[in-house]
């Protein structure tokens, strides 16, 4: 079973919809959301760092051998792991 789904475009994006005619924007839309829900179920699987953190001590690692890093480190690992996990995720569904 199927269901409607109406999205308000932005008279340019319309418009360069239109010029497009050959292009089955209801396939792309379609595609575009199951590729998105596949990126948000496989971040919700990825492990919390409470979880992480316990599995490390359960393993024998310190607490006071992990050290924070600086403010900046930080963000600029985190962007890099993001950008990895997003490029990951989007060769994998690419792929299928």
């Amino acid at each position: 079973m199927s269901a409607n789904f109406t999205v308000r475009l932005p008279k340019k994006i319309l418009e360069a919809m239109r010029r497009y005619k050959d292009v089955n924007w209801s396939q792309v839309i379609r595609e575009s959301i199951i590729q998105h829900l596949k990126r948000l179920e496989e971040m919700e699987r990825v492990e919390s760092s409470e979880s992480l953190l316990n599995r490390l001590v359960e393993k024998g690692v310190k607490m006071e051998d992990l050290k924070p890093l600086d403010y900046n480190d930080e963000v600029r690992l985190y962007r890099e792991v993001l950008m990895r996990e997003w490029n990951r995720l989007d060769s994998t569904t690419q792929a299928q």
